[in-house]
């Protein structure tokens, strides 16, 4: 083990580039593994906790945590029921009640970390699903769904499941103070040899009319409900992100000259999702394809995909969805005395915004002293996210009445007063801590003058011995994280 850490770390001051100042660094934590299911209250904050101590400790600065799996909800609803993935049957609230979603958000902001509500729009019920709750959309209107294999599908071909996916939408982004919300991979179902998708009757009632075919007639179903869900997140609260992770492949250069140098399933040909497309019409804000392939597969390889997906990133921010395990299980290619998470992570930061790790737990246990690596140095320092000018790009007012405060029990701390705003979307949410050693020129734009991007309005300062000077920067950020100008401050510590 340690000699597999030294390696790691020679590694390391080989390859490693510097650390931007924004980037998107997120974890997906999921329910359909059935982690959380019937564990109850005190067991699943436990866990979760423990997950996210260790995550903040990892430099991750985004959750995206999945409460509507199979059109149900780890949260307080009025229109769907509670999930199995909480609490083994569907339809029954938790005992002791809580809401997973309000205690996620309020653990994740604590922490300094943005909470991104992740749904599966079309998907109604898993393979394992025995029973649906009374109330379930599926039970109310089974007409609207279809079977495809082992599981139940919202129609995306009709029109009112398209709305009450929106609906649904609107109601979480409306009641709850998330960050984002995030949709998955799933749009028509993953395709199964043989066996067709069973939209005849909504095809001749809605499609057979419309001048396409039946392929571009199921993209223009799933197009029509991305750009629904993202007029409707920000109609509702402006500020929300709209996310997508698709599928790792586009498009085969075998089905499109300009698709990637790939053999694998696509997502445009087979799920009917022209993610591109989304992109170019700004009907997303971030991308996060699942480039999960290990570099040197032959199939899909990972810096094929990861060039080719930049190529289109549209002025959009590009995060690479992460496999913790796959990666450690491949050796790095260019010395196999490591694995891969050194050459993926350079090409990340070379062609994307950021990473997401598949999946959280993976991450937070380490293997191959993965999390390490990325602790150590590629997320060393904090980081912002990136910025969205497409949303907002004004920046919030500078902090006032910077002021170190001599404390009996804590020594120095830093004191400002947020500064004023007229909208929600100028007041400052949370504010950033810089130090320069004296004589040091300020520059803000390096990470590793960052203490901490903290909601506070104060901070402890590190005493050293009263006579050792330093200049403390601190700025506000907005709900979109656009930085006001600095105002800086000497103290002697």
């Amino acid at each position: 083990m340690k000699k597999t850490l030294f390696l790691l770390l020679l590694a390391a001051s080989l390859f490693v580039k510097a650390q931007p100042k924004r980037e998107f660094r997120g974890a997906w934590i999921q329910c359909v593994n059935n982690q959380f299911n019937g564990i109850g209250r005190d067991r699943m904050q436990k866990d979760l906790t423990y997950q996210l101590d260790e995550l903040q400790k990892t430099g991750i600065n985004a959750i995206i945590f999945q409460v509507r799996p199979e059109g149900d909800a780890l949260y307080e609803s009025s229109i769907e029921p509670w999930s199995r993935f909480l609490t083994g049957q569907q339809g029954r609230a938790p005992q002791p009640y809580w809401d997973p979603l309000q205690w996620m958000i309020e653990q994740c902001h604590q922490r300094g970390m943005e909470l991104h509500a992740w749904i599966n729009p079309f998907r109604a019920r898993t393979a394992g699903t025995t029973a649906l709750a009374s109330n379930h959309y599926a039970v109310q209107h089974p007409d609207r769904c279809f079977q495809y294999d082992k599981l139940l599908i919202f129609d995306p071909g009709i029109p009112e499941n398209r709305q009450y996916i929106c609906d649904v939408t609107a109601d979480i982004v409306r009641r709850y103070d998330i960050d984002g919300l995030h949709i998955d991979d799933y749009f028509y179902p993953y395709p199964v040899a043989g066996l067709p998708i069973p939209d005849d009757a909504t095809w001749q009632k809605y499609g057979q009319g419309s001048g396409m075919d039946r392929k571009d007639w199921r993209r223009a179903n799933v197009n029509a409900t991305v750009k629904a869900l993202n007029e409707t997140v920000h109609q509702t609260k402006p500020w929300v992100k709209f996310s997508v992770s698709p599928f790792g492949i586009y498009r085969n250069q075998k089905s499109d000259p300009n698709g990637s140098a790939t053999n694998g399933t696509q997502n445009y040909d087979d799920l009917y999702a022209d993610i591109l497309l989304w992109v170019r019409e700004g009907w997303i804000d971030i991308n996060i394809p699942q480039v999960y392939w290990e570099l040197g597969n032959k199939a899909a390889d990972y810096e094929t995909l990861v060039k080719w997906w930049a190529q289109y990133a549209q002025g959009r921010p590009l995060v690479i969805g992460q496999d913790v395990e796959r990666t450690v299980k491949h050796k790095d290619l260019r010395n196999n005395g490591w694995h891969q998470v050194y050459q993926k992570y350079d090409l990340q930061r070379a062609y994307a915004q950021g990473s997401c790790q598949w999946y959280a737990k993976a991450c937070v246990d380490n293997p191959e002293n993965y999390t390490t690596v990325l602790r150590q140095q590629y997320h060393q320092y904090p980081a912002l996210q990136p910025q969205m000018p497409w949303l907002d790009k004004k920046a919030p007012g500078k902090v006032k009445a910077v002021t170190p405060v001599w404390t009996e029990t804590g020594g120095y701390i830093l004191f400002w007063t947020a500064p004023k705003a007229k909208t929600e979307m100028d007041r400052a949410t949370r504010y950033v801590v810089y130090r320069f050693a004296k004589g040091e020129k300020i520059d803000i734009n390096n990470p590793s003058h960052i203490l901490a991007i903290t909601g506070n309005t104060y901070y402890q300062l590190p005493y050293v011995d009263g006579k050792t000077q330093y200049t403390y920067v601190v700025t506000a950020l907005d709900r979109l994280q656009n930085e006001s100008k600095v105002v800086k401050k000497k103290v002697k510590l």
